[in-house]
């Protein structure tokens, strides 16, 4: 047996983390360590890993315990039966490179999953007791992200929300019947089973905290999940839905969407070649949608075709184009509702042409100075100096509104 350093394990499995895409740490709180002496900080800045939605950048570590596993899912590299070079740390290796890491101002926190060894109890109790040590023994008080084991003790999952900022829980294909024919050890039905229990836990311990300040904390940036887009025939309608179900069954912070990656030996179930990146940026975007702008599922794939969005634009504009007979809208006149539907505006540039509308009529001017870019709004709204005239009805707004070649050219 192959005795491996540190530095050779931490290429391994770093690397072997990369197709997990469940890391985004909104919903972070700060944790009193700091004041008794601890380190670790939430708030800070460093090495770019991930966004917060208030644009922050939150630097993690994100690695895997171990990348063997006893479990055989089609599409992942780490597959028993794939050929990948194998490494595992020891919880503290693990917990030693966190602090390692933090002292060196490179992270702000740890993302941890791992590969299934033993067995999910087992898996989880390694998991659980890195976040343990890392809490109890050394006051870390920065962000601790752990992906759980639906196959594991429901005490363990309790245990994990006590430590971890967020907890996550993959359900990465979009039914039961793919996730039998691509992860035969899992089960659909387990999987939401466990996103309701966490689900319902989450919410107890947030009711708990506003009765008492000093009830403890039990995963305040709540739980999340991935799906892999493109290892199955399902289409975006698929997705979105079930998406949509998983949000609004077992209260979700983010459903994140990972465009499969072709593997070495892979299963001739799977695709010989990756979908295009901008099918999962599309994704991201009506999944935006759906949380933030009040669009149903329905309404977002009205501007696709066979089931998928439009690759071509985003899906506001797609469903727009659609249903330009609710367009032109009045800035001035029309309610948030209304103004979530329009192409190019956003939650913040709303809020600002609300506020900005209570002291006088807004112009065309006011609009440049209040967002980002007008192009893809004007010919959506009119404004005391402005109407788009002829330009919603032309046939060349869809060509004139694509996203230049070049930006295209990214995905």
């Amino acid at each position: 047996m192959v005795v491996l350093s540190r530095s050779e394990k931490l290429a391994i499995l770093a690397d072997a983390a990369k197709y997990d895409a469940s890391c985004a740490s909104s919903g972070s709180v700060k944790r009193n360590s700091l004041k008794s002496g601890g380190i670790g900080s939430t708030t800070g800045m460093g090495i770019c890993h991930s966004y917060a939605p208030d644009g922050r950048c939150i630097s993690l570590l994100k690695i895997l315990m171990t990348n063997y596993c006893m479990f055989d899912c089609h599409y992942c590299i780490n597959r028993t039966s794939s050929n990948v070079r194998r490494a595992a740390f020891t919880v503290q290796e693990v917990v030693d490179l966190t602090l390692d890491f933090y002292k060196r101002n490179y992270i702000e926190g740890l993302f941890l999953s791992s590969g299934i060894i033993r067995s999910p109890d087992w898996t989880m109790e390694q998991l659980v007791e890195v976040a343990r040590k890392l809490r109890v023994e050394h006051k870390f008080g920065g962000y601790i992200h752990l992906k759980t084991i639906p196959e594991a003790d429901p005490d363990l999952m309790t245990e994990a929300g006590r430590y971890a900022d967020r907890l996550s829980i993959n359900i990465e294909l979009p039914d039961d019947r793919a996730i039998a024919a691509y992860a035969p050890e899992k089960s659909g039905k387990r999987i939401r089973k466990t996103m309701a229990t966490l689900g319902h836990r989450i919410g107890e311990a947030k009711a708990e905290r506003k009765a008492n300040r000093k009830a403890p904390l039990f995963a305040p940036g709540g739980h999340s999940t991935q799906m892999i887009v493109g290892a199955d025939p399902s289409n975006d309608a698929k997705i979105l839905t079930t998406s949509s179900g998983l949000y609004g069954s077992y209260g979700l912070k983010r459903v994140y969407y990972s465009a499969f990656s072709p593997i070495p030996d892979a299963s001739s179930r799977l695709p010989v070649a990756a979908p295009p990146l901008i099918r999962e940026h599309r994704l991201y975007q009506a999944d935006w949608l759906l949380r933030f702008y009040g669009f149903t599922v329905g309404e977002i794939l009205e501007g696709g075709e066979g089931g998928h969005l439009d690759l071509a634009i985003d899906p506001k504009l797609a469903w727009a184009l659609k249903n330009r007979g609710g367009f032109p809208v009045d800035l001035n006149r029309a309610d948030r509702e209304t103004l979530l539907r329009v192409p190019g505006l956003g939650t913040k540039g709303i809020g600002k042409i609300l506020s900005a509308r209570r002291f006088g009529a807004l112009r065309l001017g006011d609009l440049e100075r209040l967002v980002q870019s007008v192009r893809k709004i004007l010919p959506f709204v009119t404004l005391a100096d402005w109407h788009p005239g002829g330009r919603l009805d032309s046939l060349s707004l869809r060509a004139r509104l694509m996203p230049p070649a070049e930006q295209m050219e990214l995905f």
